[in-house]
């Protein structure tokens, strides 16, 4: 069964801030929150500072799969690219983040003496980082970045086996990290497929995967409002009629129930 999230939201103290290139990654004390299963999420706010007041834009929570977590502590990876991740991304140790979670449906294990394939980029990274940790072994990991000061994220899957695409050719691989990933399966189609990342990436890795009958799991990313599959907000629909709303139902899905990745 997945760890349930404690009722409410409860605060936690930044610990610790790392500058990992574009990146910022955030160790948040969680003495009160159980340890989550990879794939799974957090609705994070600022305690202080997070709108609503006299020249101050309201936000809603801003979801983030975790990176790792241990007893006591939760990290999170995040870029500044909008006004709620800026305001995130501009904490500072001491400061007080309102947690709720863990939150959704994980990844599942490997069956039938498939391998872990996982296949991500930027900030897809963080679930991926942690389903590796689950895992062991080193499984190997195809991750995809925009540059060099990017790429920087790929120190965070210390657990697995890296190889590095990017859209510059400054790292590895001049090219798309799909590009990685269909000479892969050409190579072996026996592995089950890992992936979290931007939309247009997952829906090329949802069609390689179902051109090469291979099962694929995708973390989606969404914009949530609540969390908890109140507001329907997050729904995708499904290849057998109707939706299912990422953040109760997933985030994590099987490729071959989607008809494409929205």
């Amino acid at each position: 069964m997945r760890p349930i999230a404690p009722l409410g939201r409860r605060r936690g103290a930044v610990t610790r801030v790392e500058e990992v290139g574009a990146y910022r990654v955030l160790h948040v004390a969680d003495a009160r929150g159980p340890l989550p299963a990879a794939g799974q999420f957090y609705m994070l706010a600022t305690v202080r500072g997070w709108g609503a007041g006299e020249d101050e834009r309201p936000y809603l929570p801003r979801a983030f799969s975790f990176l790792s977590a241990d007893a006591g502590t939760l990290r999170f990876m995040l870029e500044d690219v909008g006004p709620g991740t800026h305001r995130l991304a501009g904490l500072q140790t001491g400061e007080e983040l309102w947690l709720t979670g863990p939150l959704g449906e994980g990844f599942r294990p490997p069956h039938d003496g498939r391998q872990a394939l996982l296949t991500g980029g930027g900030v897809g990274v963080p679930p991926l980082a942690a389903w590796a940790r689950q895992l062991g072994d080193r499984p190997l990991a195809l991750l995809g970045f925009r540059d060099r000061v990017h790429a920087a994220g790929a120190r965070m899957l210390d657990a697995a086996q890296v190889r590095v695409a990017t859209d510059d050719g400054s790292v590895g691989h001049h090219g798309l990290v799909t590009e990685l990933l269909a000479a892969q399966l050409a190579r072996d189609r026996h592995a089950v497929v890992y992936a979290c990342g931007p939309p247009p990436m997952l829906e090329a890795v949802r069609a390689l995967c179902s051109e090469h009958d291979v099962p694929a799991q995708l973390a989606l990313e969404a914009g949530m409002a609540c969390g908890f599959g109140a507001c329907y907000g997050c729904v995708v629909p499904v290849r057998d009629g109707g939706y299912v709303r990422i953040c109760v139902d997933g985030p994590v899905l099987d490729a071959d129930r989607l008809e494409r990745v929205p």
